[in-house]
């Protein structure tokens, strides 16, 4: 036993506030690979790691920039890149269940991590859950992006074409923001050799 145990100085992770590791030793014991999810101002990013004595193994990951990929030209933070980039790491995946690894973060039901689960469990990855956690589908859908680029676009066209020029640029008009969703999700199944999954 190290000196370091014997005069019960924590850990350097758990001295730095990364670490719960009473909440990992829980996860661990669940035998499932973990899913860690975590996110920037720009980019969104998923793993999955399995637990191994020699250290954490990641078993496959995804972040929002590969959308581009398949032909996601828009926003690679908003809550419909979240679900796609959960979509994309289940596709890539032939693991079939694992559990959220939220580490020291909050959870905020209908966020983009939630976002993210919704994406994976719709791509056939079974993942334990509350239902009401998840975003609506009219959320992962775009239509309160589509609400406030109506109301923008009328009260401030500066700055609308401002905030949604990735969308003016690309020529995506909201009203088909759904289709644009479910275009790149198919597109994303179809590449991993995926089917998407029966409800």
């Amino acid at each position: 036993m190290s000196s370091r145990i014997k005069k019960g100085i924590p850990y350097r992770r758990k001295r730095a506030g990364k670490t719960d590791f009473r909440k990992r030793l829980d996860l661990l014991k669940s035998g499932l690979c973990r899913l860690v999810v975590r996110k920037s101002n720009k980019n969104i990013y998923a793993q999955l790691i399995k637990y191994s004595p020699e250290g954490d193994v990641v078993v496959n990951s995804a972040n929002s920039t590969e959308l581009k990929n398949f032909g996601w030209t828009l926003s690679t933070s908003n809550i419909s890149a979240a679900y796609l980039v959960g979509v994309l790491i289940a596709s890539k995946t032939k693991v079939k269940s694992a559990i959220l690894d939220l580490g020291l973060l909050t959870p905020v039901s209908g966020s983009k991590i939630f976002a993210v689960i919704k994406g994976c469990i719709d791509a056939g990855l079974k993942i334990p859950h509350k239902k009401k956690v998840l975003p609506s589908e009219e959320r992962i859908m775009g239509k309160h992006i589509q609400e406030y680029a109506n109301k923008l676009s009328e009260e401030s066209p500066e700055k609308f074409k401002k905030l949604f020029s990735s969308h003016v640029k690309n020529n995506i008009a909201f009203e088909k923001y759904q289709d644009y969703v479910n275009k790149t999700k198919q597109k994303i199944l179809k590449e991993n050799g995926k089917k998407k999954k029966q409800k």
